[in-house]
């Protein structure tokens, strides 16, 4: 019964993508036919050009952080690597989030983790903890002005921070590390698991996730600033509702990138508090933004290892008389170099 319910759910996923695509490009282009003459009178100004510049600085730099964040996460398995290795991994995976099927970016860093010598379940479990550790964030964020069936809001959040509890991931780590042995005919040392647990609650980078989502959402802010005026009464709300929207961009499956899904919630949650014209031009302009500075991260690393390469090398390994636990549990020096 349940093989036959998942062989069912498995032929109707590729539908349900293109359901959700095709619903979402709907509501926009219903949004935008009704408003498309006011959109295409809007004129940027030059302070509105400078708003735009500083949308794609701050969205960058949103890419930078989250990629040093990332290596965080590495260090809290004992698996220290250099923040400046975190960047480039992630700023030259994370633009194939963009091709079909949404998992090619994360595929791309576990395979630079493994590249390392790093366990395939601390691999994994260090790629899938980013993106729960984001959408924990998002929630964090979002709750900030959600009215409306905030439990159920709530309940998720604190599902996702329990999912992330040692006590739960550990066990898994486990499972995974014998399944590769069981495959691969060879099983890692006891001890070399024990001391790839997870030791202590991921803090540090779900503050840092919070930061990340709070530059992305900064500069939706500037690109909507570009087109007319903001109040300063409405920062948090822009702020909370780009935070719930990239959040469903993130999750809902057949978006790649968000792409239409992030768009068409933003236009729903902030259409009863600025014009539409203003929110669909502000959200296509962010959209461009976003991609020209993920496009733009890639080429800075490849600019760079084509000059002196410095981004490329990750951290020697720990000298076997090393304390891995030790290391890891003081990631402020190395880690930031």
């Amino acid at each position: 019964m349940a093989i036959g319910l998942k062989a069912w759910i498995s032929r109707l996923k590729p539908y349900l993508r293109w359901l959700i695509l095709g619903g979402t490009c709907f509501f926009l282009a219903t949004t935008l036919r009704q408003h498309w003459q006011d959109v295409w009178a809007m004129q940027i100004t030059a302070r509105g050009w400078a708003c735009l510049t500083l949308a794609l600085g701050v969205t960058l730099l949103a890419h930078i952080w989250a990629g040093w964040v990332w290596s965080w996460m590495l260090w809290e398995f004992n698996q220290p690597q250099r923040g400046t290795w975190g960047i480039y991994t992630y700023l030259t995976t994370n633009i194939a989030k963009y091709l079909p099927g949404n998992i090619w970016h994360f595929y791309g860093r576990v395979r630079a983790v493994q590249s390392l010598g790093v366990p395939i379940g601390i691999a994994i479990v260090s790629v899938v903890m980013e993106p729960l550790l984001m959408a924990a964030a998002a929630l964090i964020l979002a709750l900030l002005i959600i009215q409306q069936q905030w439990p159920w809001y709530l309940f998720g959040l604190g599902a996702l921070l329990i999912g992330i509890h040692p006590r739960l991931l550990n066990p898994l780590l486990h499972r995974l590390g014998r399944a590769k042995a069981a495959v691969t005919h060879a099983p890692e040392a006891p001890e070399q698991v024990a001391q790839s647990n997870l030791r202590r609650y991921p803090w540090k980078p779900l503050l840092g996730e919070i930061g990340f989502v709070m530059l992305r959402g900064l500069g939706f802010i500037m690109a909507i600033a570009a087109l007319g005026p903001v109040q300063v009464n409405q920062l948090l709300l822009l702020l909370s509702s780009f935070s719930l929207a990239w959040l469903l961009g993130l999750i809902i499956p057949g978006a790649p990138g968000g792409l239409g899904v992030f768009e068409a919630t933003a236009v729903a949650l902030l259409q009863s508090q600025l014009s539409p014209s203003l929110i669909l031009g502000g959200v296509a302009w962010y959209r461009l933004i976003s991609i020209l500075a993920e496009a733009g991260g890639a080429g800075l690393v490849w600019l760079d290892n084509q000059g002196s390469g410095t981004l490329a090398h990750p951290m020697p390994a720990l000298p076997p008389q090393a304390n891995p636990s030790t290391a890891a549990l003081s990631p402020s020096r190395d880690s930031m170099e």
